[in-house]
């Protein structure tokens, strides 16, 4: 009767052990990295009364047309924003510029231009209504809808 019970457990452990004679699995089959394609926002940020790149701007911009590179870019939203200085055409003026500005910067990665879609709120919100002057306008909003390709 003892043997009739000892068996079971030797056929168990039998194969338990075989399975660990395949060796340790490698990082590559334990964890899947996340892609990167997806949605994702991030803003750019200019210097005042400026719509060309900063140093930090355009690595910035270079990160993320690099951990992009995988992906099927399928619309891009640039939203370009400027401060409450100065008058409200210029300011309209200057955040098309820096939409215009960091869409021809991934174009010119090789991003599809169809994709994109340029706004500008110019100094609309710069402002509370309770007059507070809000900080740090002077940027572009950029929103990225891609997938896997």
């Amino acid at each position: 009767m003892t043997a009739f019970r000892i068996l079971p457990i030797l056929a168990l452990s039998a194969a338990t052990l075989s399975a660990c004679a395949q060796g340790p699995l490698s990082r590559d089959e334990l964890v899947a990295e996340p892609s990167a394609c997806g949605n994702r926002s991030f803003e750019v940020y200019f210097a005042e009364s400026a719509a060309q790149l900063t140093p930090p701007a355009r690595q910035a911009v270079d990160l993320v047309a690099n951990q992009m590179v995988g992906c099927d870019i399928t619309k891009v939203t640039v939203i370009g924003l400027a401060s409450a200085t100065g008058t409200p055409e210029a300011n309209m003026n200057l955040s098309q510029r820096r939409a215009q500005t960091v869409a021809a910067e991934f174009e010119g990665r090789g991003w599809p231009a169809p994709a994109f879609q340029l706004d500008a709120a110019g100094d609309t919100g710069a402002v509370t209504p309770d007059g507070t002057v809000e900080p740090l306008r002077r940027r572009t909003q950029v929103f990225i809808e891609s997938r896997p390709r």
